[in-house]
């Protein structure tokens, strides 16, 4: 088998393209561990959790029928402060998860 001498062109493109994927995958990682962006995905994060509980409660808490046979209405108030009570719970979890 002879060994081939690389094409310094091949060489210097496969260099340059090396460069530009490490570029792009340092650059991607900069933006993952962003303070700014980890707290945007941490907030829309609880913001989801948050929706799924409220609708979870706001199901248990919903009468399935009213006296005249029309979907019950639910007291808000409830509503509220068992969604502030899991909010808080779940604020107070990840901030003990942060702090370990």
């Amino acid at each position: 088998m002879a060994d081939k001498a690389p094409d310094p062109e091949a060489l210097e493109k496969e260099i340059e393209r090396t460069r530009e994927e490490l570029a792009r995958t340092i650059d991607a990682l900069a933006d993952r561990v962003n303070p700014r962006n980890v707290a945007q995905r941490g907030v829309a994060r609880l913001k989801q959790e948050a929706g799924q509980v409220a609708s979870t409660v706001g199901a248990m808490v919903a009468p399935a029928h009213g006296e005249d046979g029309e979907p019950g209405q639910v007291d808000r108030r409830v509503v509220a402060v068992g969604v502030g009570a899991v909010v808080f719970v779940t604020v107070f979890v990840l901030w003990r998860r942060g702090r370990r």
